[in-house]
């Protein structure tokens, strides 16, 4: 049986993502749900990035679930001491059931993967975020049903999230308009590929109009702090405020991975409106993660 990873949004069918959602769902609303569904499974984390809610997310959701996880910061293992990532792959995958890493380089997740004989899920990669996205996926179907036929625009850098939303504009079929500076496009190739899906407008204001939903994160991420005073000159304008919200339809949803730069990225006001619904959003990381790690144990 060939192992299944999640180290994208398009490592699974659209009905298995629309089947993971529903199934978040029913876990959130009914904590009857809550079964021993991964009892005596262990997940072992490896992070090279800092972290709060994907770590909090995935421990309790093993916990919940009846599992274990066994937490590997980098500098704590033998990775950190120049043992072969694919040497690691091989010994960790006969301990534990599932491995889930956050890094910077995507490649390193394609490569542990390779070698891997358990499901390896992407916690985050400089080039995706994928369990993000099920996280927003499931917050916009909890507030508004399905996202098919939708506008969404991404207004900020075309960094993981970014490409994230893009594949999640082909998987759930909606379509997305990105606002970004010149130089802060999404990978050429990627665009090519989600051309029927994706457009790039580089007026935020414009983009933002009559949008279903609006999302946009921090200027500079994990890795890229050296680089903050000349992203914050950048992307001045591409602050979601007021203002930039009132063009998007009245029940346009507001969506925001977190951690958030309040009078960055987004104003207060924005972060704090009735339409903002990130508290959710951060508490679906939780939900969502439970279902995928339910749906990667019966594959």
């Amino acid at each position: 049986m060939t192992t299944r990873h999640f180290l994208t949004l398009m490592d699974l069918e659209k009905d298995e993502l629309h089947t993971i959602i529903q199934r978040a769902i029913a876990l959130k609303n009914s904590p009857m749900l809550h079964t021993d569904s991964l009892q005596h499974k262990t997940l072992g984390m490896i992070f090279e990035k800092s972290s709060t809610r994907t770590r909090v997310a995935f421990e309790v959701a093993m916990t919940q679930l009846g599992g274990n996880s066994v937490f590997l910061a980098s500098s704590d293992t033998q990775l950190g001491r120049g043992e072969p990532l694919e040497d690691t792959a091989r010994v960790l995958s006969r301990m534990v059931d599932f491995v889930t890493i956050r890094t910077f380089e995507h490649s390193k997740l394609e490569r542990f993967a390779e070698y891997s004989s358990v499901p390896v899920i992407n916690a985050l990669s400089d080039d995706y975020h994928p369990c993000q996205l099920l996280a927003d996926m499931q917050t916009y179907f909890e507030h508004r049903g399905d996202i098919k036929g939708k506008s969404v625009t991404w207004v900020g850098d075309g960094h993981n999230m970014c490409q994230s939303y893009m594949n999640a504009a082909q998987q759930f079929e909606f379509q997305l308009t990105i606002a970004c500076p010149e130089g802060f496009d999404p990978d050429p190739a990627l665009l090519e590929a989600r051309k029927d899906y994706v457009r790039i407008i580089r007026d935020p204001h414009e983009a933002v109009r009559d949008a279903d939903l609006v999302t946009t994160d921090v200027w500079a991420s994990m890795g890229q702090e050296e680089e903050r005073q000349k992203r914050l000159k950048v992307f001045a304008d591409y602050q979601v405020d007021t203002e930039m919200m009132a063009l998007a339809k009245p029940d346009a949803l507001f969506l925001h991975c977190l951690p958030a730069h309040r009078g960055e990225e987004v104003s207060a006001e924005v972060m704090d409106s009735p339409n903002s619904v990130v508290w959710d959003e951060a508490e679906n990381r939780l939900h969502t993660k439970k279902a995928l790690l339910e749906f990667l144990c019966k594959k």
